[in-house]
């Protein structure tokens, strides 16, 4: 199996380059990443986990 190149995006909310960058393209993994720090690890989290994350976050904001 070939390795899947992350296909990085930032949220549509985002303002400026001081934010995350997400790479949801491969369907056991989602990628999490700083803007400011593009060459340093990316965070990998199970897309389970990343939803219930992201629901968290609307429903705080």
């Amino acid at each position: 199996m070939q390795p899947v190149t992350p296909n990085w995006r930032t949220s549509t909310y985002t303002r400026s380059e001081t934010c995350v960058e997400v790479a949801d393209n491969e369907p056991a993994l989602v990628r999490v990443r700083d803007t400011k720090a593009r060459d340093r690890r990316a965070l990998a989290i199970q897309p389970a986990a990343w939803s219930t994350f992201v629901e968290f976050a609307k429903n705080s904001y």
